[in-house]
């Protein structure tokens, strides 16, 4: 079978984000008779897929291995039986792009949310104070995923006051360089159709917690009520996971959006190019530190302490910048012996250099 051929009898799967690409990679299962299928939700083992032949039920068991990261997700391309009862999936095409946390456990296992991105929406509620250090962590997973990140901040019509709103997205922007930054209400409409436009061209993942008003935000860019919404909390903005699995839906202007359920912890895995990417400002100043390997801590020269210091750049953003590396050094050690290794052998010199100058200033005392 040609690509143009498999191009064509593939159509129904264009709004889905179906390409030559796609078609490329699917070539040789096309001339096994399998059919292609875009993964639209995944429940216990089983999985719902689109394909030519209209949404179908598939068992994942054939491609179920040992790496999480490597399990079928929403948002996989999926090489699926063109019949049968059950139906399996055979394979998954390989990834462009996948949405990464690290899990709760102590095993420090990643847990890939997504695949196949264009954009990574994140969702923050204006009817709670901002927590710019968490939209940091967001930021950082959404650029380490291959993704273009874009913050929505939601409720906007709970900020009457228009320089008040205009303040709080230029906070949310100076933590978020690179970023296009869009206030929004789904109960006015202000900044929907803008934000349709934006996500038209692709497919879109929306992450935020509960109760940033994730699927109240589905509801307004699909123009019907699709995903069930439930009251939040007037006291903390908080609310229910009322999404419970991650969805893929067609949008109506163009594009897919895959909604997600409210994430409570948003640990980092092996995101130390997003971390540099949400920091770059610091990074920018860090490179004409007098010192290469600086600690912006005390060293003479420091130019980001300087800046902290003329009100460029604000302690909390170096702070914060600082929380995240060690955080990723961290997990990254835990799955990279190497590294491991190169810290411990670090940690052996500081501790010398320490007890060397110890020594030295007790034989001062003397």
């Amino acid at each position: 079978m040609s690509l143009s051929s498999l191009s064509t009898t593939s159509h129904a799967l264009t709004p889905y984000g179906w390409d030559m690409g796609w078609a490329a990679e699917f070539a040789p299962y096309a001339e096994r008779g399998l059919l292609p299928g875009r993964v639209v939700r995944v429940d216990r083992g089983r999985c719902d897929v689109a394909t030519t032949a209209g949404v179908v039920r598939a068992d994942t068991a054939f491609v179920t291995p040992h790496d999480p990261l490597r399990v079928v997700c929403t948002g996989d391309w999926a090489v699926v039986d063109p019949e049968g009862t059950p139906r399996f999936v055979r394979a998954c095409l390989p990834r462009r792009t996948a949405f990464v946390r690290s899990t709760s456990s102590k095993r420090s296992e990643g847990q890939i949310l997504a695949a196949n991105l264009d954009h990574a929406i994140i969702a923050v509620s204006l009817a709670v104070e901002l927590d710019l250090g968490r939209i940091e962590r967001f930021l950082a997973l959404a650029w380490e995923s291959g993704a273009l990140p874009l913050v929505v901040l939601t409720k906007a019509d709970l900020v009457e006051d228009p320089a008040v709103r205009a303040h709080l997205v230029e906070d949310v922007s100076t933590s978020a360089p690179g970023v296009q930054v869009l206030a929004v209400s789904s109960e006015t409409g202000e900044g929907i159709e803008v934000l349709s436009a934006v996500l038209s061209g692709g497919t879109s993942v929306l992450l935020g917690a509960s109760g940033a008003g994730k699927s109240t935000l589905a509801n307004a860019l699909l123009g019907e009520e699709v995903m069930e919404v439930r009251a939040t909390r007037d006291v903390d903005g908080k609310g229910r996971h009322t999404t419970t699995t991650r969805n893929l839906l067609v949008l109506p202007g163009g594009g897919v959006l895959i909604d997600t359920p409210g994430l409570r912890g948003v640990g980092l895995w092996d995101a130390t190019t997003g971390v540099g990417q949400v920091f770059s400002d610091i990074e920018d100043l860090a490179a004409e530190c007098r010192f290469q390997d600086c600690a912006h801590t005390a060293e003479p020269g420091c130019a980001v302490l300087a800046a902290v210091e003329d009100g460029s750049l604000s302690v909390r953003r170096l702070e914060s910048y600082g929380k995240l590396l060690r955080e990723n050094q961290r997990i990254v050690a835990k799955t990279d012996a190497r590294l491991r290794g190169e810290i411990r052998r670090e940690w052996k010199r500081k501790g010398a250099e320490g007890r060397a100058a110890m020594e030295a200033k007790r034989g001062r005392v003397r």
